[in-house]
């Protein structure tokens, strides 16, 4: 939303200007939003939520992608220019150049960025669960449709990447669409921020109604007595819609989406927070427990070739991710370092 005002007020004022606007003030918006929509039950396994998240996607690394690709056009057509030609004229996200160590750690924070990305098992259980098949027709669907997701994934954000390095080299913002590394045409990047917007809003709500249905379970077995947490009241919506509204659901899932977007407000550091979160989740949960309990489950001999190349398998990505932890912590100290609390822009 922020990025839609701010594509906007370039387009009014020019590139030059700042165009300062406090993000504050949409982050509570989403945050309200999300307090709405965590009150519904199961709302993540809604069938039309995924395909509009599917679309939304799809809309926005399309018009990403070719953007990138018309950047690319532009500036092979402008190069070579002549030493006067280029000199006083800095690029737009020059301030990003600095030690070749900032390099370093940017790239490390980029493959947190992408763990995340490939963090699905999150959600991998719950998705199947939905699927209206007599087993073992549910594990053949999912496995088909798992390769087919990672692979058009792969293809498209591998695309996404290198065009924008390609376009913008070392100096490319951490989201082409929201960091600006275009301007024009406005309207296109509207479209582009808009679908970001309306997928994070239920990639939210899929992130976390399990954890939500998981931690209501534990408390009304440990608590089962407890009117306040087992309780449920019946709210009359219309003549033929009733909502059961549940005293510790709504004042939890409340409590945790407002825990949740004043920490987003405290640290606006979107790139670097998606990092670190990429890199703990990525290798304990995508990579460490599926290969152990396919090891268990396959019966895999210890130190057979499988078994070798398996566990050289984890152990990679294990170091994957903790570069990837350490290049988005210091990404983090490095924001610190002329961060404001409440005044991001």
């Amino acid at each position: 939303m922020l990025a839609i005002k701010r594509a906007n007020c370039f387009h009014k004022k020019g590139h030059a200007d700042p165009c300062d606007i406090s993000s504050v003030p949409y982050m509570i918006i989403f945050g309200v939003a999300e307090i709405f929509f965590s009150q519904i039950p199961d709302f993540d396994q809604v069938s039309w939520l995924s395909m509009l998240a599917a679309v939304m996607s799809f809309t926005y690394s399309t018009i990403g992608l070719a953007l990138g690709i018309v950047q690319v056009v532009v500036r092979h057509h402008e190069w070579p220019c002549s030493e006067r030609r280029c000199q006083g004229q800095p690029h737009r996200h020059q301030h990003r150049r600095g030690h070749p160590m900032d390099k370093v750690w940017r790239s490390l924070q980029a493959f947190g960025d992408i763990a995340f990305a490939y963090s699905y098992s999150l959600i991998l259980i719950e998705i199947q669960d939905t699927i209206r098949a007599p087993p073992p027709s549910e594990a053949t669907v999912m496995k088909r449709a798992t390769v087919v997701s990672i692979a058009v994934t792969t293809v498209f954000y591998m695309l996404c990447g290198c065009m924008g390095y390609a376009a913008f080299g070392d100096e490319a913002p951490g989201n082409l669409l929201t960091g600006f590394g275009f301007y024009e045409p406005f309207w296109l990047l509207d479209i582009a921020n808009a679908a970001i917007t309306v997928h994070l809003v239920g990639a939210y709500q899929v992130f976390c109604q399990p954890l939500f249905a998981f931690v209501e379970k534990w408390a009304a077995q440990r608590w089962p007595d407890s009117p306040y947490i087992t309780k449920e009241v019946e709210v009359s919506l219309s003549a033929t819609r009733r909502y059961k509204m549940n005293l510790f659901r709504s004042t939890w899932r409340t409590a945790f989406v407002v825990v949740t977007t004043v920490v987003s407000m405290l640290l606006p550091f979107f790139n670097d927070v998606v990092g670190f979160l990429g890199a703990l989740g990525f290798w304990p949960l995508t990579v460490y427990f599926p290969v152990e309990m396919y090891v268990v489950q396959k019966k895999v001999p210890r130190w057979s070739t499988r078994w070798v190349c398996l566990q050289m398998l984890s152990l990679g990505c294990l170091v994957i991710s903790i570069a990837a932890a350490a290049g988005s912590i210091a990404g983090v100290m490095s924001d610190l370092k002329v961060y404001r609390p409440f005044k991001t822009y």
